[in-house]
C-alpha cells in the first residue's frame, strides 16, 4: 500500500504542474487545447537536452523552452489573429507529434537500441523519510515533486489574495473592466499562457527524464487532455487540481500495480484504461461547474 502510495504522488505530480498551468490560463479566458503537444514537446526537450548534454537540468531547461516556443505559437495564433482555441490547440497538438518524429530521426538517426537517459533520483529527505507511511510517501520523492510542495499553495496564494491573481481572473471573467482599468488584455492572456506552457513542457519532462528514461512519440499518451479535464474538474481552483490530480495519480498507481502483478482475471487493458474511464465518469457525474465567463472567447476591443 505504500507503495502504491508513493507511486501515486509521483504520477499525480505532472498532471499537477499541466492542470494548475491549465487553472491559471483558464482563468484569463485561455483555453490552452494544446497542452497535450505541449507535454510531448516539453518530453522531447527533456529527454534530448539530457541525453545530448549528459544533464538532466539541462534537459529540464530544454523541456520549459520547448514549452515555451510551443505556448507561444498557440498564444499568437489565438490571442492576437483571433483565431480559434479549439481548432488550433488540436492543429498544435498534431504538429508536435510530426516535429518530435522528424527532429528525433534528423539528431539521432534510426538507432538499433532504444536510447536511455538515467531518470531523475529519488531523494530521501533526511528524518522526515524515516517517520512511518508518511515518510515513504511525500519525503522520498524527486525534486520535481518537492517542488509541486512549494507550487501549490504558492499558486493559491497568488490567484486568490494578490492582485495579480485578481487581474488574472478579472480578465476571464470581465476583460473589458480589465481594459478599461489600463491593462492589456492581450498582452496578460499572452503572458500567462506562456507560463503555462513553461509548466507544461515540465510536466512532460517528468515522464521522459523524470519517470521512465526514455522518449517515444506515444509518451505522452493522453495524459495532456486528462491535466486539462483535472482542470474543470477542480472547478478552476488549485486545490481542485491538487485533489483531482491525486485521483488520477493513484488510479493510475493502482493501474501500473495490477499490471505488474498480473491483475488476475481482468485484462491489463483494463487497467491501463483506468485512468481515461475515470476522466469519463467524473466529467458525466459532476453537477456543475464555475466556469469564466469569456472561456475560450477572444477578446476584441470595441473603437
Amino acid at each position: 500500500m505504500i507503495n502504491i502510495l508513493s507511486r501515486a504522488l509521483m504520477m499525480s505530480t505532472p498532471l499537477l504542474y499541466g492542470s494548475i498551468a491549465e487553472v491559471y490560463a483558464e482563468r484569463t479566458g485561455m483555453m490552452v487545447t494544446a497542452i497535450e503537444g505541449i507535454f510531448l514537446m516539453g518530453a522531447w526537450g527533456g529527454f534530448v537536452g539530457a541525453y545530448l548534454s549528459g544533464s538532466l537540468f539541462l534537459g529540464i531547461i530544454v523541456a520549459i523552452l520547448a514549452g515555451i516556443i510551443t505556448a507561444v505559437s498557440y498564444a499568437w495564433i489565438t490571442v492576437y489573429l483571433k483565431q480559434h482555441q479549439v481548432v488550433t490547440g488540436v492543429a498544435i497538438n498534431i504538429l508536435a507529434v510530426g516535429i518530435c518524429s522528424f527532429f528525433m530521426r534528423v539528431i539521432f538517426g534510426v538507432p538499433i537500441i532504444p536510447l536511455t537517459v538515467e531518470p531523475l533520483a529519488t531523494i530521501p529527505i533526511p528524518i522526515l523519510s524515516q517517520i512511518p507511511v508518511i515518510g515513504p510517501v511525500f519525503f522520498n520523492q524527486n525534486i520535481l515533486t518537492y517542488l509541486m510542495y512549494l507550487i501549490i499553495p504558492t499558486a493559491y496564494f497568488i490567484l486568490y489574495k494578490t492582485s495579480i491573481g485578481l487581474i488574472i481572473r478579472s480578465t476571464g471573467e470581465n476583460p473589458v473592466a480589465v481594459d478599461v482599468a489600463g491593462l492589456t488584455v492581450e498582452r496578460i492572456r499572452f503572458i500567462v499562457v506562456l507560463i503555462a506552457g513553461a509548466m507544461g513542457g515540465i510536466a512532460g519532462a517528468f515522464y521522459s527524464i523524470g519517470y521512465i528514461g526514455m522518449f517515444t512519440t506515444n509518451i505522452i499518451g493522453g495524459r495532456g487532455w486528462i491535466a486539462f479535464a483535472i482542470c474543470f474538474l477542480g472547478n478552476w481552483n488549485p486545490l481542485g487540481a491538487l485533489i483531482g490530480a491525486l485521483v488520477f495519480g493513484l488510479a493510475e498507481a493502482i493501474g501500473i500495480y495490477m499490471q505488474s502483478s498480473g491483475g488476475g482475471f481482468f485484462p491489463n487493458e483494463l487497467f491501463i484504461a483506468l485512468p481515461y474511464i475515470l476522466t469519463i465518469v467524473l466529467t458525466i457525474t459532476r453537477k456543475s461547474f464555475n466556469v469564466p465567463a469569456q472561456l475560450g472567447v477572444p477578446y476584441k476591443k470595441e473603437n
